[in-house]
């Protein structure tokens, strides 16, 4: 954050305290906390000065300080300006820089306009002296801390300010590891080579310490650093006179603290207690849990509390203690907070009023909502990447290779997890990859078939991964010049599409519950609907347990996966009329009992059935294995060079018309069923792959009669919607004609897009797309994000026509672009009804749609104007 706005950036604080005293040379020492009053901002105070105002305005106990407003900082280098400095310090800390009763030491500082990298190190412990160090250090109890931070000082100052050459010094340091030691021997190197003795009086130092500040502030490789940052090269600095108050370490020192627990997310301040005089770096494993300080924990808590309620944000803080008191000496709010840290306190300040629902919703992004719904890999920088594919499913994931179905569900029952290997995976291997722990291929995008099964079920998954090359046969796995062996362990990110070799660490998913309240709060927010792409009932409990309205798709053909493959595989191959009836029966007996199922987990929400939509390649046998010479030549028969764009969808239907009857019939009977429970699901009817509105009018005929069969054997007439996918670019333009048997739309987005581009969705994204993507031409995969200018004009268009003949027709998109949060955003701007996705990206939907609703310029009923 920015600390020159509201609510933003690095604090510290100090009481009301007297103002230089009119004919001292101090007229320009800001005391903390009159910077504001005196009309001074950012750009004279700096980050430290500017936020010491603001905790001086909330009232928490600070540490003394002043600041010498940049521009005007030159005349701290005069001995009588730092004597001025330091008896306003001694003014408002009540103690006296010499007092050996309740000693004062002086740290300076410098902070720019705005946070910069390459700032001066604080100089701290000045005042000391060779004469009092050995009583400042008895009163400590711990000699060592004085002088070492004494030593990095003196080494400061000498360079800087006294213009002994750094080599000399770093030379004469090397071999001197007592911080005492160090202390004796750079007063050695000051008194013969500097052009004056190291000063014993505390202006003098002070007066050499702003001095040294400014020379390093001003040197060449401060201003190459500033040139790197595009900053000024003659940027001005602030410098800041603090007290530094010196106690005994049995009740004296300093820490660092933040007010959320990484972990849960939840308000509980974290940190460590350091004893003695305040250290840039402590020493490692000296460090004491915040519980040490006793009753300053309570005050501490308070101010941990009271920054959160003002900075609306997760803070840290630097505090020093003295006889248990503590001073806040900075705070700051978190520059990247762990993300549950953000989501609890986002609901938190909703809840007590700090902040409103719609503002809370829009400070936790549709991005943060994934990273938190899926696992992570914990990387160190040591691991061996494998290779790197698309990322096809978020998630992380380690196990062993398994190059096939049957070996994952082996591993999966003696709870060994694997990683399904594969060039690219059928309908045959989908009980596999649900029991595997992540998915691998060497071919597909995020469109393919392995893309699509992983996302729905969660899974993890990287596709396309270039050079990959499975030899199962061999059982053996070859990834460029490395050679993998079945079993041999592998760890993948499904979000970076990475993959990398050995078992790595996985850090376990788990939001917080503070992230379903603010997906409630967004649910309140948003406009457009969001539903679940989901197939069976398993499936559907799961989107509606995150968060889903109903079901946008379920995709028939996919209740032929794994051992139900011969059902529909007996209806394509068979062979005559009889058997073809047959396989039909089995096949309708079958989707009853999965309708039922399905229907009753939906309950009384909405669900759109597709009916078949099969390329036959994927449901086809492989050669050789079709079980007699006759189905081998039937299967033979139907085998297409383009699959994609062949005999699947409406086109099946129309050359096996029992097939959709069939399909229909089983779904009406299941929804008597269920409605006799008194469930009654809001049934959509969806005929896929139209592009002639005669195509429509043909499987309409089929889906009516099939109810008014269910109705005549039942009794119960059965409510529905007809409508159709609309997923050729004939089918947008024709929209109009199309309409007028449709009640509802569903964008299928996926083959849209691979229609209108013309492009390969289980090919293009690894040989074309990166490229493209590296060129320029395209921002991201057109299959990942929705194409506004082509795919959605499309879209748009259709949307348009349609309402033309239809005004009330029910318009919404099924592809994966329902997850996509830009391409939802899009959805919202034409008005759309709903979005449906994979069922584990619905929060992320939900949350996405809810930032679409809120963004800057909406008009009152939500669109864009």
């Amino acid at each position: 954050m920015s600390v020159t706005e509201p609510q933003a950036g690095v604090i510290a604080a100090q009481p009301d305290a007297p103002a230089p005293r009119p004919d001292a040379p101090g007229l320009a020492l800001v005391p903390y906390g009159q910077g504001r009053t005196r009309g001074l901002d950012a750009a004279e105070l700096g980050t430290h000065g500017i936020a010491m105002d603001r905790l001086v305005a909330l009232g928490l106990p600070v540490v003394p300080g002043l600041t010498v407003p940049a521009g005007a900082s030159e005349p701290l280098c005069e001995p009588d300006t730092a004597r001025a400095a330091i008896e306003l310090v001694e003014q408002m800390s009540g103690r006296r820089v010499g007092d050996a009763a309740r000693p004062l030491l002086l740290r300076l500082s410098a902070s720019a306009p705005a946070e910069v990298a390459g700032l001066p190190p604080d100089l701290a412990c000045l005042g000391v002296n060779p004469k009092n160090a050995g009583d400042l250090s008895a009163v400590i109890g711990r000699g060592d801390a004085l002088y070492e931070v004494w030593a990095a000082t003196v080494r400061m100052i000498a360079e800087y300010g006294l213009d002994v050459p750094g080599a000399l010094l770093d030379d004469a340091l090397l071999d001197i590891p007592e911080p005492h030691a160090r202390v004796d021997a750079l007063l050695s190197l000051v008194a013969e080579h500097a052009t004056r003795p190291f000063p014993d009086d505390p202006a003098g130092q002070l007066a050499l310490a702003a001095r040294a500040v400014l020379a390093r502030w001003d040197s060449p490789r401060a201003r190459r650093s500033r040139r790197a940052q595009r900053l000024p090269a003659d940027l001005g600095i602030a410098l800041h006179v603090q007290a530094l108050r010196i106690g005994p370490a049995d009740r004296s020192g300093y820490g660092t603290a933040v007010s959320r627990n990484a972990e849960t997310g939840r308000f509980s301040p974290q940190g460590s207690f350091f004893r003695g005089v305040r250290r840039s770096a402590p020493p490692p494993g000296t460090g004491e849990p915040l519980e040490r300080l006793g009753g300053g924990t309570a005050l501490l808590e308070h101010a941990l509390l009271t920054l959160e309620r003002h900075l609306h944000a997760p803070v840290s803080v630097d505090f020093e203690v003295r006889d248990g008191e503590v001073s806040l000496l900075a705070a700051s709010a978190q520059t990247r907070p762990p993300l549950r840290a953000s989501v609890c306190l986002a609901a938190d300040l909703a809840r007590d009023g700090s902040l409103g629902r719609e503002e809370a919703v829009r400070r936790i992004g549709p991005a943060q909502v994934q990273e938190l719904l899926h696992a992570q890999l914990r990387l160190t920088g040591d691991e061996e990447l494998l290779v790197r594919g698309l990322p096809a499913s978020p998630g992380a994931a380690a196990g062993v290779i398994a190059l096939s179905s049957e070996r994952a569900l082996e591993l999966a029952a003696d709870g060994t997890g694997a990683v399904l290997v594969a060039h690219e995976t059928t309908p045959a291997d989908v009980p596999g990859m649900l029991a595997a722990a992540a998915v691998l291929t060497g071919s597909g995008g995020i469109a393919s078939h392995a893309a699509v099964v992983a996302r729905g079920a969660g899974k993890p998954a990287v596709c396309g991964a270039e050079g990959l090359r499975v030899d199962r046969a061999a059982g053996t796995v070859r990834i460029g010049d490395r050679l993998l062996r079945e079993g041999d362990p592998v760890s993948l990110d499904g979000r970076t599409g990475a993959v990398y070799a050995g078992t790595l660490q996985v850090s376990v998913a788990g939001p917080p519950p503070e992230l379903s309240t603010l997906l409630d709060w967004a649910d309140g927010a948003r406009r457009l609907g969001v539903r679940a792409n989901a197939d069976t009932a398993s499936e559907v409990s799961t989107a509606v347990a995150l968060g889903a309205e109903g079901v946008g798709l379920c995709r028939t053909e996919h209740q032929f996966l794994g051992d139900r493959l011969p059902l529909i595989r007996g209806v394509i191959l068979a062979d005559g009329s009889a058997a073809r009836d047959e396989a039909l029966l089995a096949l309708e007996q079958a989707q009853h009992e999965d309708f039922k199922a399905l229907l009753a987990a939906v309950g009384d929400r909405p669900v759109t059935v597709r009916l078949l939509d099969a390329p036959l390649h994927e449901f086809l046998p492989a050669p050789g294995e079709a079980g007699d010479a006759a189905a081998e030549q039937r299967a033979a028969s139907l085998r297409e060079a383009n699959p994609m764009l062949g005999l699947r969808g409406v086109r099946l239907a129309l050359l096996h018309e029992r097939l959709y009857p069939a399909q229909a019939e089983a779904l009406f009977s299941a929804w008597a069923d269920v409605a006799a429970t008194g469930v009654r699901p809001r049934l959509e009817v969806m005929i896929p792959l139209v592009s002639l509105p005669e195509e429509l009018a043909a499987a309409a005929e089929f889906v009516r009669g099939a109810a008014e069969t269910v109705a005549a054997r039942t009794g119960v007439e059965v409510p529905y919607r007809l409508g159709t996918m609309i997923e050729t670019p004939r089918a947008a333009l024709l929209a109009a004609e199309l309409a007028e048997h449709a009640e509802f739309f569903s964008f299928g987005t996926n083959d849209l897009t691979q229609l209108t581009y013309g492009f390969s969705r289980d090919d293009v994204e690894r040989q074309v797309l990166a490229s493209y993507q590296e060129r320029g031409f395209l921002t991201a995969s057109p299959f990942a994000r929705l194409d506004p200018h082509g795919v959605g004009a499309l879209v748009a268009l259709a949307a348009e026509k349609a309402r033309s003949i239809r005004p009330d027709i029910k318009l919404g998109v099924c592809g994966e672009h329902g997850g996509d949060p830009e391409s939802i955003a899009f959805c919202d701007d034409l008005g759309l009804d709903y979005v449906s996705c994979s069922a584990h990206r619905v929060p992320v939907a939900r949350m996405a749609a809810a930032h679409s609703a809120l963004r800057e310029g909406r008009n009152e009923n939500g669109t864009a104007p």
